[in-house]
């Protein structure tokens, strides 16, 4: 954990920084740490949030000072074996139907690239994506490790209203909208599968850490999902993830 350096963040905030770039390593120890943190139940600390790079840490100064937070967070980094940071990552399916009215960018990222769209979805199925980090808006996960074969520009113009569950591209990242909103990705398929339910116990179906698998589906087997989502009967296909230090693709 060499070169991790602390920031503030308001009163309430403190930032654990471990790098300058959005690498998996970096963002392994990202997690590492937070589960540390987690497990160590510290009195005072509210939150914990990941990012690319760097931990927040919500706390409550007039129970743990800012000095005392600092040295627990180095005192359990430092106190952890090698190895012993690792977490258990998750890969989670996620069906979705490409091209057509459900990716109505597919053929343009095709052209853009000059792959035909059957090869843009194969190569954005072909490996799991790392969730850095979730964003923008509730359960968005932006995902490392896409191919720069399929990489694509944002809209000119972004778009009003995106579907929730539209899957983009926007250069060489991917992404989810778990909800419908205004945004500038290029869409080239949409998943049925609910990504975000507030009414939940846990209202999100991925965190930041774990990694999802895109699989095609027609648009017969969408419906039929969607059916079972609106059911309440549909159970997401969940896998353990090769330990690799990270997305190395």
């Amino acid at each position: 954990m060499d070169g991790m350096r602390f920031l503030n963040a308001g009163e309430q905030g403190l930032v654990a920084e471990f790098g300058t770039s959005i690498d998996p390593e970096i963002n392994r120890r990202v997690h590492s740490t937070g589960a540390l943190i987690r497990a160590a139940g510290i009195p005072g600390i509210r939150e914990v949030v990941p990012t690319y790079r760097s931990l927040l840490i919500y706390f409550d100064p007039l129970t743990i000072s800012r000095r005392q937070l600092i040295e627990n967070v180095r005192s359990l980094v430092a106190g952890a074996e090698s190895g012993q940071a690792s977490t258990f990552a998750r890969v989670i399916e996620i069906p979705v139907a490409y091209g057509g009215e459900y990716g109505p960018d597919l053929e343009f990222v095709a052209g853009h690239t000059g792959l035909s769209p059957d090869e843009v979805v194969a190569i954005h199925t072909s490996v799991p994506y790392l969730v850095y980090m979730l964003g923008f808006t509730p359960g968005f996960p932006y995902l490392g490790g896409m191919s720069e074969r399929i990489a694509a520009p944002r809209l000119e113009q972004p778009r009003t209203v995106i579907p929730g569950g539209s899957v983009g591209i926007a250069g060489t990242q991917t992404g989810i909208y778990p909800v419908a909103s205004p945004g500038g990705w290029r869409i080239i398929g949409r998943t049925p599968v609910r990504l975000f339910d507030p009414g939940a116990a846990d209202p999100f179906l991925f965190a930041a850490g774990d990694y999802l698998q895109f699989t095609a589906v027609s648009v017969a087997d969408y419906g039929a999902i969607g059916e079972q989502v609106a059911a309440g009967r549909y159970q997401p296909v969940i896998r353990s993830a090769p330990d690799k230090g990270g997305d190395k693709h």
